[in-house]
């Protein structure tokens, strides 16, 4: 099976290096090797109209892009594809920003450029294991709920396509340089599988 990962940057060469990178090198998480399928896109709007119609598990945008911010990007994202994993990519140290889009588009990691090929594989793979696990989860739980007959179908159906995360107001950093937004959630990730 295939992950289809969305990458928007308005500069070509960075999604030629992302792109080749992520195609010719194993991306793994806890012994499991993720097979990807990358689409890259200059312009968010085209990367948004694409996005209304495909399925994407994981988006990393660029930060700053002319038209249409990072954020503004993600956030846009977030609403057609509530359970894709978003990444914030950016040369810039912005505090400000870095906030704004963690509480406006809900993003899981920031890196930074020029960034460092093992840790991205690894952040990728991180974000794919955990979105997996966060499904699997969710739909054992309302299956259950379903069984006790605490919900119905319909209300199943509909906490499916729901997304009720909250916005964030403190930022805890990685070991990396990255961004963890729920050190609970993210020991509790690292306990289940120990050597991601």
């Amino acid at each position: 099976m295939s992950h289809r990962i969305l990458l928007v940057d308005d500069e070509p060469g960075i999604l030629k290096a992302l792109k080749r990178l992520l195609l010719l090198t194993p991306c793994t998480c806890n012994g499991e090797t993720f097979k990807l399928q990358v689409d890259t896109f200059t312009h968010p709007a085209d990367a948004l109209e694409v996005a209304r119609h495909v399925p994407y598990e994981l988006v990393v945008s660029d930060y700053r892009m002319p038209g249409m911010d990072g954020v503004q990007f993600l956030k846009a994202v977030r609403e057609l594809q509530p359970r894709a994993v978003r990444f914030i990519l950016s040369g810039y140290a912005d505090l400000g920003g870095l906030i704004n889009a963690i509480n406006e588009a809900q993003i899981s990691r920031f890196i930074a450029k020029p960034w460092n090929d093992y840790e991205l594989l690894a952040a990728i793979g991180q974000g794919l294991a955990f979105r997996a696990l966060q499904l699997e989860t969710e739909q054992l739980a309302d299956q259950k709920r379903l069984e006790q007959r605490i919900l119905s179908d319909e209300e199943v159906a509909r906490k499916l396509l729901e997304s009720q995360e909250p916005g964030i107001t403190r930022v805890e950093w990685g070991p990396d340089g990255s961004v963890i937004l729920d050190p609970e959630l993210q020991a509790e990730f690292e306990r289940l599988h120990p050597e991601g």
